[in-house]
């Protein structure tokens, strides 16, 4: 006698780390809420080692932004899209006649469900639309990871991460050479991290910065290595990309540089060991092809007093004696300079 197959949930996220990163909470829910279901991702391929820590996804289905899905079974008992509002990410869904089709509402894509909310934050999103279409139960803060089971190039460092997919989330390199020269005077060493094609742009902040070349980890590190650098670390500086993320899912401390997009949107969503710098309240291009004027504004000494503060609190909170009541001091996620 032939065994029944477990019912398949689909769920379409091709887009990059940060994107993956803020979904964990809806892949979760998923799990938690129909465990006897099968869960793929469509997702790029190369976040499949990540995917492994979150808990939750059986099989990494690759995929990359709206290209054909290339489903290759039966079609799945569920669909959600957490990729986008449609009409094209709902339609890759619908042309697989799924069993039942979870997405915001898009009548365009013929889809109904609930009304999509530009001001939201993206991992209150995707928690919502499970929440109002299956009535599931989801925690917006379950975000964190586990740390990978890889050893990486360099531990308990300082992490400067330069690189973002767009120039206009791309603080001057000049000024990260500042902050990496204030961070030598530190016990932990200082590396810059980035992708294969973000090397010259991480040997410019490095030669900068008077870094010795091994220091520069862009394009010679794994996505898991690089997870494991950014678990392990001190302190992360970022801007608003997906190491940003990492360092929300390993809850390491972090001083985040926003400029176009509000961190009201895409900045830490828990309280945490963050320092968010932006000088909002006006929002730009995340695209554009040029800085942006709000992270223009943020100088080094910004950065450098954030990071500070937070390497201060947490010698502090090491010396506490047993038993000391935890403190908040700090954990506000999103700190804007006057």
């Amino acid at each position: 006698m032939a065994l029944s197959r477990r019912p398949t949930i689909l769920v379409l996220r091709a887009l990059g780390l940060g994107d993956f990163l803020t979904g964990v909470p809806a892949l979760r829910a998923l799990r938690r809420n129909l465990p006897g279901h099968r869960v793929f991702l469509a997702a790029p391929a190369a976040l499949s080692p990540l995917a492994d820590l979150v808990g939750a996804v059986d099989e990494l289905h690759p995929a990359s932004g709206l290209q054909p899905l290339g489903w290759p079974d039966e079609p799945p008992d569920l669909a959600v899209n957490l990729h986008g509002k449609g009409p094209q990410s709902h339609r890759l869904l619908a042309d697989l006649s799924p069993g039942k089709l979870v997405a915001f509402a898009n009548p365009t894509a013929g889809a109904s469900g609930p009304t999509w909310c530009a001001s939201e934050h993206e991992v209150d999103r995707w928690c919502r639309l499970l929440h109002e279409s299956l009535h599931f139960d989801v925690d917006p803060t379950d975000l964190l990871l586990p740390s990978p089971a890889v050893d990486p190039p360099a531990t308990g460092a300082v992490v400067i991460h330069p690189g973002a997919a767009s120039p206009s989330r791309r603080w001057p390199v000049e000024r990260y050479a500042e902050v990496a020269r204030w961070a030598t005077s530190s016990p932990n060493r200082v590396v810059v991290t980035g992708s294969t094609d973000e090397r010259p742009l991480a040997s410019r902040l490095c030669e900068a910065a008077d870094l010795p070349a091994e220091c520069n980890l862009a394009g010679r590190t794994s996505l898991l290595q690089l997870a494991a650098v950014v678990a392990s670390a001190e302190l992360v500086i970022s801007g608003d990309t997906g190491v940003a993320h990492l360092a929300t899912a390993f809850a390491t401390r972090s001083v985040l540089v926003f400029g176009p997009t509000s961190p009201t949107l895409w900045g830490p969503r828990t309280c945490g060991p963050h320092r968010v710098l932006w000088q909002g309240p006006h929002t730009g291009d995340p695209h554009g092809d040029r800085v942006d004027p709000a992270l223009l504004a943020l100088q080094p000494a910004d950065v450098i007093a954030a990071a500070v503060d937070l390497l201060d609190h947490a010698v502090a909170s090491a010396r506490l004696p047993a038993g000391s009541p935890p403190s908040t001091l700090g954990l506000e996620p999103l700190d804007r300079p006057s």
